[in-house]
Formats: structure tokens, sequence, C-alpha cells
């Protein structure tokens, strides 16, 4: 039985939280199974990448804490969920080549931080919560956004590995890059996401830690698809 929930948040649309660092697959494990539920689904970091993006295309200063707050409230973000590739709309435009580059990462960890701009996005998020279901990824899904989601999964993986992953996803959409300054920014990520004072980037309480550094892709689909199957969450599986 879920308890009272916050204003604003619906129990009675069922939600599955993915967390953790980047470079642990959970971008490709949350649409991998979205698309098997025909469910929703949510990239929260992508939307602090798209305001970063946004905020480059229209010369906004990172630090303009006013401008960046009212940029979030009017953000315009869907998520289409495809075998091949999901794309990320933004006003209907696909930006989703413009949000895996390192530059979009970085802008995205230096505007998670600030509180005001993380309220301005919270109920933009929780709007993604409609039937028939939502699988939500990020860093504080399960721990802030959706504190009621009846699963909650929390990836992690050694920082090398996930480097490794990171520099292949890059090179693969045709950027160079070396595995030592991706690295080093993963690192330096990882500080600021877990010691920021706002919603620092730890597993909820009850949350369901999956160590992916040697785990296959379908192996973690598997694990967690058995959970899903354990809890009865989802009658199509």
């Amino acid at each position: 039985m879920l308890s009272k929930p916050d204003v604003g948040i619906s129990t009675e649309v069922p939600c599955l939280t993915i967390d953790g660092p980047a470079g642990v697959g959970k971008g490709t494990v949350s649409q991998a199974l979205a698309l098997r539920m025909g469910w929703n689904y949510l990239n929260s970091g992508a939307l602090y990448r798209v305001l970063g993006v946004q905020a480059r295309q229209l010369s906004i200063d990172l630090q303009d804490e006013s401008a960046l707050v009212a940029l979030a409230a009017g953000l315009q973000v869907r998520f289409s969920v495809a075998d091949e590739k999901t794309q990320v709309l933004l006003a209907g435009k696909d930006i989703s080549d413009e949000l895996v580059t390192e530059a979009s990462g970085a802008a995205a960890s230096k505007l998670a931080p600030i509180p005001a701009v993380r309220a301005a996005l919270l109920e933009r998020q929780r709007d993604f919560l409609q039937a028939p279901g939502l699988v939500a990824e990020g860093r504080d899904m399960g721990s802030v956004v959706f504190p009621h989601a009846e699963l909650k999964i929390f990836l992690d993986a050694t920082a090398e590995e996930r480097a490794r992953r990171r520099c292949k996803q890059l090179k693969d959409n045709g950027l160079s890059v070396s595995l030592r300054a991706v690295l080093s920014e993963i690192e330096d990520r990882d500080k600021r996401d877990r010691e920021r004072s706002v919603s620092p980037l730890v597993p909820a309480e009850d949350a369901t830690t999956i160590d992916t550094t040697v785990l296959t892709v379908d192996q973690v689909m598997d694990r967690i698809l058995s959970m899903c199957s354990e809890r009865q969450l989802f009658a199509a599986i």
C-alpha cells in the first residue's frame, strides 16, 4: 500500500524509476523498458541538457538564475521512443544530436544544483506521469521527483567502465574524444552530483541497486523485469 502522496503526485498511474550516475546504462535500459511496456518515458537529465542548449542558443548566462527559471518554466519537451532511437523534441524540433556532447552534459551538471531551476522543472517532470505508466530515469527520480514509485532501481558501475562506454557512445556519434578526458569529466561530475546540497546523487532508501559493470543490457533488463513480475506491476509482461 502506498503512503499518502505529496500534493500534485498521482499514485493512480504506475511509475518505475531508474536512477544512477552517467554511463551506467540507465538510458538504454529505461528506453527499452518503456518501449517493451508501451509506457511514457522521461529522461530528466535531458531536461537539464535541453535547458542548457536553449540557454546557449539564447545567449543566457548559466549563472543568470532568474532568466534560467523563466526559461525552464516554459520548456516544451517531448520524448518519442522508437526501436532505433529516442528523439528529444523541443517545441516539435528534434534536438537529440545536440544533447549527446560533453558540453551539454557539463552544462546540465552546472544547472542541476541550482534550487530555483530544479523547482521550476519539478512539476514539469511530474507532468510526464500519465497513463498507462511512466519509466523515469535520472539522478533523483526515486528519491525526490517520484518518491511513491512502485519500483525504484539504482544502477551503478565503476568510473572506468562508465568512461569507456561514454567514449564509445560519443565516437558512434562521430565525435573525437579522449578516454582520459572523459574519465576526468565523469569523476568531476560524480563529485559535484554526490556532494551537492540539493537532491544529491544517492539511492532512494527503498531502491534496489544493480551494479552494471560486468552486466549486459539484456542481463540488467532481465533482473528488472523479474522484479516487475514479482510485484505484479505489469500485466503485459
